[in-house]
């Protein structure tokens, strides 16, 4: 997924289960997901048809490409 449509679906996983979030990026073409618990490491090299998702107690917090 690229372009417009990859930057506004990648924003709108806020609120939704882990699971739920997974299944959903499947869906919507995303090539990978990378999933972010509190205090993880991650390297800040930008993959387009990544999904990150910012993940607490088993619920997205914060979703983005790259």
């Amino acid at each position: 997924m690229t372009g417009s449509d990859a930057a506004a679906d990648a924003e709108g996983y806020a609120g939704l289960r882990i699971e739920r979030a997974r299944e959903l990026a499947r869906r919507h073409g995303w090539a990978s997901v990378r999933v972010l618990e509190p205090g993880a490491m991650m390297t800040m090299d930008h993959r387009a048809g990544r999904l990150n998702l910012a993940v607490r107690d088993g619920v997205v917090e914060r979703s983005w490409e790259g």
